[in-house]
C-alpha cells in the first residue's frame, strides 16, 4: 500500500477508536483521510502535520517527469467504469509520485450544430450529462477530481452519485457551482476543447477506454495497460523506482495513538 495510503488509514483509526469506556474526539476536520496531506492548511486542520512531514520526507526525489496517463473515455462506457474503478484509480493511490493523469470525458460522443443538444452520445442523453457533469467537476475540483470520477464510476448510478462524491471529497465546492457549470456557457466551452482532443489523437481513437501515455498510443501499451496498469508505469518511469514499484520496505518513526 503506498505511504499516504498507509497513513490516511492509521490517522483514520487514530481518529476514530475508542474503548474500555473512554472517549476520544475526532478531529474537526471536514476532509476524509486521503485528503489530508494534499496542503498544509489541510493537514492543520486535521491536525496531522507531523504525520504528513514524514510521508513527504520519505517521496522519491523527482529528477525525471512522472508518466503522464491520459484517459479519454466515456462516462457510461462500462468498459471504461472497470478500468477506471479497477486500473486507475488503484494505480494511481500507490502511484501518485511518479505519476500524473488527465481525464477527458467524451469519447464516441460528437459535436453537432444544434443550439438545443450540441452533443450527441454513444449510451444516449445521459452519458451526455455525465460527460458534462464529469467535465465541469474536473475542472472545478483539481486534485480531487480523480477521487470523485472514481467515486462515481464504482458507484451503482453514476450521475446519482455526483453530489454525494463531490460532498465527500471537495467539501470546498458547492453542487450549485457545478450544476451552473453544467448549465452555463463553462460546460459547454469544456466539453467542445474535450472534442477538440479527442479529435486530435493521432492515430484516431476506434474505441474507449483509449489511454496515452506521455501524449502517444501504442496497441502493446495500450493491452498491458488493461490487465496490469500498475505494472506498466512502473516500467515507464525513467528516474529511480519507489518502493511500490520496488517492494522494498520503508520504515516511518513509530508513534502511536
Amino acid at each position: 500500500m503506498k505511504l499516504s495510503g498507509l497513513l490516511a488509514v492509521f490517522l483514520l483509526l487514530c481518529a476514530n477508536r475508542g474503548g474500555f469506556g473512554i472517549s476520544h474526539p475526532r478531529p474537526a476536520c471536514r476532509y476524509p483521510p486521503s485528503q489530508w496531506c494534499r496542503s498544509l492548511e489541510i493537514a492543520i486542520e486535521c491536525k496531522v502535520q507531523k504525520q504528513c512531514m514524514e510521508v513527504n520526507a520519505t517521496r522519491p526525489k523527482q529528477a525525471v517527469p512522472p508518466v503522464s496517463v491520459t484517459l479519454y473515455y466515456e462516462s457510461l462506457c462500462p468498459a471504461c467504469r472497470v478500468f477506471i474503478s479497477q486500473q486507475l484509480f488503484p494505480t494511481w493511490t500507490m502511484l501518485q509520485d511518479i505519476m500524473t493523469v488527465t481525464l477527458v470525458p467524451y469519447g464516441n460522443a460528437k459535436e453537432v450544430p444544434s443550439a438545443n443538444s450540441p452533443f450527441t452520445c454513444q449510451h444516449g442523453e445521459p452519458e451526455c450529462r455525465g460527460n458534462l457533469i464529469e467535465a465541469c467537476i474536473i475542472h472545478l475540483t483539481g486534485h480531487s477530481a480523480l477521487h470523485i470520477i472514481y467515486c462515481m464510476e464504482s458507484a451503482a448510478d453514476v450521475l446519482k452519485a455526483a453530489q454525494p462524491c463531490l460532498q465527500l471529497y471537495a467539501p470546498s465546492v458547492s453542487w450549485s457551482s457545478v450544476d451552473s457549470c453544467v448549465k452555463g456557457d463553462l460546460g459547454y466551452r469544456l466539453m467542445h476543447d474535450n472534442a477538440a482532443m479527442t479529435r486530435a489523437l493521432n492515430p484516431a481513437h476506434t474505441h474507449v477506454p483509449w489511454v496515452t501515455f506521455n501524449g502517444e498510443y501504442t496497441e502493446e501499451n495500450e493491452d498491458k495497460a488493461m490487465s496490469s496498469l500498475f505494472h506498466l508505469v512502473c516500467q515507464l518511469y525513467k528516474g529511480v523506482k519507489p518502493p511500490a514499484c520496488t517492494g522494498a520496505r520503508v520504515r516511518l518513526d513509530r508513534s502511536f495513538c
